[in-house]
């Protein structure tokens, strides 16, 4: 069993990778041009999630050195209450214990995730793709010589090198305490997962996100937020949704220009009965298409009736990840922002920013679709749970 570790030196192995992360920086974008090299999926998004690059690993570091920064998550007091018998009792964070995560492609996973489990007191196992295994293991290789240079056991942070089949064995049947399991990928992972997990999973689902274009809307303001929403296909805070009241006043004029801008930056338009009838797009095959996340160059475009009507479909067809309404109607952006059913919401504003650095939390180790224990992205302060601390001196009941 590894007792806690004190905050000091959690935070010094933090600093210690930061300074490993730059010094070896080579060596990663060397193992990772392996990885890129041995990739010979079809998959773009996963491709574009693989890649390491100096950019990449500056933020690898940032990410360290933020997290190093900021509080301890764990022991912090949530509650205090005085019993009439004189017993003291306080509820406060505590660690979960040990955290599995399971991603696909992403090699920057093993740092930021596995740091924002670290910070929050917990022992991290690491099973990452097959794709990035090069890169997955020298950044694993880097953990261990920040824990040894701090006097701290090797095994706070150990990888996996599993394949499916060993790893729904350990799902099944841990060979180790696991607390907690999250999974990082796409639906595929997810459902694998939750069918063999043994103990809790927090779930960070499909994105599938909604922009509803309302007749209040500012134009110039839809455009940019829909094309930024296709800035990066391979996020999971992707716009793949448009919906556009059908009273936008210069309806046609809007959407012709979208349709223009969309295909300068190489998006395949896709279009419901209504817009692909009038704008010369590709319709739909079916209505299964609106619960599709795209993870692509594609976007559906189609026009609908009301705020209601908008809202019932979001409600219906997206992955409960974010959504966006664009009007300079405060009250139709309120009725839309309390009644949609996603982790985060928004009003004139990108969904490109339901990010745990971007909404103010330095960082996140997964964004949940879940509803518990945490919405949306899930942050150091989000990756504990709660003990019950209870001081007397002989009270019986």
């Amino acid at each position: 069993m590894n007792t806690l570790l004190s905050l000091e030196t959690r935070n010094n192995v933090l600093l210690s990778m930061a300074t490993l992360l730059d010094t070896e920086r080579v060596a990663i974008i060397d193992m990772n041009k392996k990885d890129i090299n041995a990739y010979k999926g079809t998959d773009i998004s996963m491709l574009d999630r693989l890649k390491v690059n100096n950019a990449k690993v500056d933020e690898m570091i940032i990410a360290a050195k933020h997290l190093a920064s900021q509080e301890d998550p764990v022991g912090v007091e949530r509650f205090s209450f005085k019993h009439e018998n004189g017993m003291q009792v306080y509820n406060k964070t505590a660690s979960f214990g040990t955290i599995l995560i399971i991603y696909e492609s992403r090699p920057d996973v093993t740092v930021e995730a596995a740091g924002i489990a670290f910070k929050s007191g917990n022992k991290i196992v690491l099973k990452g793709g097959k794709e990035s295994l090069h890169s997955n293991l020298k950044i694993t290789e880097l953990w261990h010589k920040a824990l040894k240079q701090n006097s701290a056991s090797s095994d706070w942070v150990t990888y996996l090198q599993f394949n499916r089949i060993e790893t729904q064995k350990f799902l099944e049947k841990p060979t180790q305490r696991i607390d907690l399991i999250v999974p990082r990928g796409g639906e595929k992972l997810i459902t694998f997962v939750k069918k063999h997990a043994s103990c809790p999973v927090i779930i960070s689902g499909r994105g599938n996100n909604f922009v509803f274009v309302h007749s209040e809307a500012d134009l110039n303001i839809a455009l940019a937020i829909i094309i930024n929403g296709k800035s990066k296909i391979s996020a999971c805070n992707a716009v793949d949704k448009v919906l556009i009241d059908e009273n936008l006043p210069n309806k046609k004029e809007f959407i012709n220009t979208l349709i223009k801008k969309l295909n300068e930056s190489k998006i395949q338009v896709l279009g419901d009965k209504i817009i692909s009838k009038n704008h010369s797009v590709k319709e739909i095959s079916s209505n299964e298409v609106w619960y599709e996340e795209f993870l692509d160059h594609k976007i559906v475009l189609g026009e609908i009736a009301s705020n209601e009507s908008v809202i019932e479909m979001i409600n219906t067809y997206s992955g409960g990840h974010s959504s966006a309404i664009i009007t300079k109607n405060e009250a139709e952006a309120h009725f839309f922002m309390e009644n949609v059913d996603t982790a985060a919401v928004y009003h004139n504003a990108s969904t490109r920013f339901t990010d745990g650095g971007q909404l103010g939390l330095g960082g996140e180790l997964a964004i949940s679709t879940d509803k518990l224990h945490q919405r949306g992205p899930i942050g150091l302060q989000h990756l504990v749970t709660n003990k019950w601390y209870v001081h007397g001196n002989g009270q019986i009941r």
